[in-house]
């Protein structure tokens, strides 16, 4: 089943026990909401007892001096019962609110951390309802889920309880009704439980949707798929009509059928009554309070179908959540050495990695890169370059062998010490909707105004970005599209660059700009790479003849490596690579 159609249980004591520890900060709160809640049901059976006790007791005996009294006393309830509920209303969703804002903050925080594998396979759309959707929901469960319907319940038994205690005869024609009422509810839940999930998945489907083929509009728009990709969207927007409509119609359904059942039980009373009135056994305030016993005791039970739901899917959303939270998916930082300074000297030995199982993308890969030495990587795509570099950072953590920096393992360091020491430029560049220095700074406080400065001038972007209106306020909108290809490299360069890092990690990092461009970040690389260690990742040979190694990477395996005139000599798979490229024999 697709977890966006799983019911679940109404009573998952585990899963509330858990959801509880979420409300423990706010619980002096959440007792008096029960608090209010048990309050409300005790006054619901009040203002029916005290007309009755007015008819039959003041009015109908002619004592119209204590009429006002009675009327300032009902008016008194009245006004209790109001502010109760304003109170019900009111702390039920304050609580829901700082609840939920509590779980967001705390999920958000373990997306943050939860490594690059978990990315790997799962959707954005699915962590995104995690964290709006699936949150969103627990707000309800507040207002409209456990309390709400221990208080129906609660309001429920007192009518009963009530009403046997006042005229059971009555009492028992007024329930004559319920086994109706009840399989109509229990229908309907049944029902709108099944609408629900498809309104769900419905609007999973839609989301999802939008959100790829916004991403992906220029595909779209490259290929002429406008009009196939708008009947895509009709039939998915169809679908979440029809799901949508059938919740309606069950609703249109069900509460004129619940209030014929209520008519009907109002009927029985008032015929019932009257023939009872006549005969003198009952009295004809009792028979208006039973009047509205009735309206009292059916309107909790109508709510109870649409209450149980909410709770359902509350527990459902609680227990994605939960998952969420409880994954193990995430890399470990039990590190601690944090030195002073880190010099560069990176090592491999033996390395075996593989993202699923052991289908191995790197295949003992050993190496050593000396502090200030360039090193780089080539070879055909899917080789496993990146897998190197990423391993390096700890985005991914090795299968077998070692990797070192400075002579120290990597999971010895203290992650986030560890990554600061290590700049990299992608290939891909992903700017953040915001200006560029914040891009750059990614909200380190910690990082000057004039670092920034600094770090731009030596890459040769200052001038550009001064140009911009706004010069570093500039705000480069999503995804940078206001900058070309080349001006996102060169800011994601100086980003990398504000870091002071020790280890320098290009991935292609020139193979989508111009040669202008690579040209400017060349000169700036043999400026900066003075005393810190490069590892280089490129297409373009041209970019890495100076290395002081070069890495031949093949199916995972290293099958060359030395200098460019060394590889040249070898007549191998680099010197094939470089003919290729240049058209020339060597």
């Amino acid at each position: 089943m697709n977890e966006e159609q799983k019911s679940g249980r109404i009573f998952d004591w585990v899963i509330l026990r858990r959801l509880y520890a979420f409300v423990k900060p706010y619980q002096a709160r959440f007792y008096l909401l029960i608090g209010i809640i048990l309050t409300a049901a005790c006054l619901a059976p009040l203002l029916p007892l005290l007309i009755r006790y007015t008819i039959d007791n003041i009015i109908a005996v002619g004592n119209y001096h204590r009429l006002n009294q009675m009327l300032i006393v009902m008016i008194g309830v009245l006004v209790i019962q109001a502010l109760v509920q304003f109170s019900n209303t009111y702390l039920s969703g304050w609580l829901g609110q700082y609840v939920i804002r509590d779980i967001r903050t705390q999920l958000y925080r373990k997306i943050l951390h939860l490594r690059l594998k978990f990315f790997d396979n799962t959707p954005i759309g699915r962590l995104v309802t995690r964290a709006i959707s699936d949150v969103e929901t627990l707000a309800d469960v507040f207002s409209e889920g456990m309390a709400a319907i221990a208080g129906d319940i609660l309001q429920l038994i007192l009518i009963i309880g009530v009403m046997f205690y006042t005229d059971w005869r009555l009492a028992a024609i007024s329930l004559s009704t319920i086994p109706l009422m009840l399989f109509s509810t229990y229908v309907f839940k049944e029902k709108i439980k099944k609408s629900f999930n498809e309104v769900r998945t419905a609007v999973a489907n839609l989301n999802a949707f939008v959100q790829e083929h916004i991403t992906g509009m220029n595909i779209v728009q490259i290929f002429g798929s406008e009009k196939i990709e708008s009947e895509k969207f009709r039939a998915i927007n169809t679908e979440h009509r029809n799901a949508n409509i059938r919740s309606i119609l069950y609703y249109s359904i069900y509460y004129p059928v619940a209030d014929i059942i209520s008519a009907v039980a109002v009927g029985l009373v008032v015929w019932y009554g009257a023939t009872q009135i006549i005969h003198s056994d009952v009295t004809f305030g009792t028979v208006t309070a039973f009047v509205m016993f009735i309206n009292l005791f059916f309107r909790p039970i109508r709510m109870l179908a649409d209450r149980f739901n909410t709770l359902q899917m509350g527990i459902v959303s609680t227990d994605r959540i939960l998952k969420l939270l409880d994954s193990d998916e995430f890399t470990a930082n039990d590190g601690t050495y944090v030195p002073s300074t880190i010099r560069g000297d990176v090592s491999f030995k033996d390395v075996w990695f593989a993202y699923n199982n052991e289908d191995w993308v790197l295949r003992n890969i050993s190496f050593q890169v000396k502090a200030g030495e360039t090193v780089a990587f080539v070879g055909a795509t899917g080789a496993g370059k990146s897998s190197i570099i990423n391993l390096l950072s700890r985005f991914y953590d090795i299968n077998k062998g070692e990797i070192t920096v400075d002579g120290i393992d990597v999971h010895s360091y203290e992650l986030g010490h560890l990554r600061r020491n290590i700049g990299v430029v992608l290939q891909d560049v992903f700017l953040f909707s915001d200006t560029i220095e914040n891009n750059i700074t990614l909200g380190d406080k910690s990082i000057s105004h004039d670092k920034i400065v600094e770090a731009a001038k030596l890459v040769g972007v200052h001038e550009f970005i001064e140009r911009l209106p706004g010069g570093y306020q500039y705000n480069v909108m999503e995804r940078g599209s206001t900058l070309s290809v080349g001006q996102r490299q060169l800011i994601s360069f100086v980003r990398a660059m504000v870091q002071d890092p020790r280890i320098i990690v290009l991935d292609e990092a020139t193979s989508s700009v111009d040669t202008e461009t690579e040209e400017m970040i060349q000169n700036a690389i043999s400026k900066l790479m003075k005393g810190r260690t490069a590892i280089v990742i490129a297409h373009r040979l041209s970019t890495i003849q100076k290395a002081n190694n070069i890495i031949v990477v093949d199916k995972g395996q290293i099958v060359e490596q030395g200098n460019h005139e060394e590889l040249l000599q070898h007549e191998g798979f680099y010197a094939n690579l470089y003919r290729m490229q240049y058209k020339e024999v060597v």
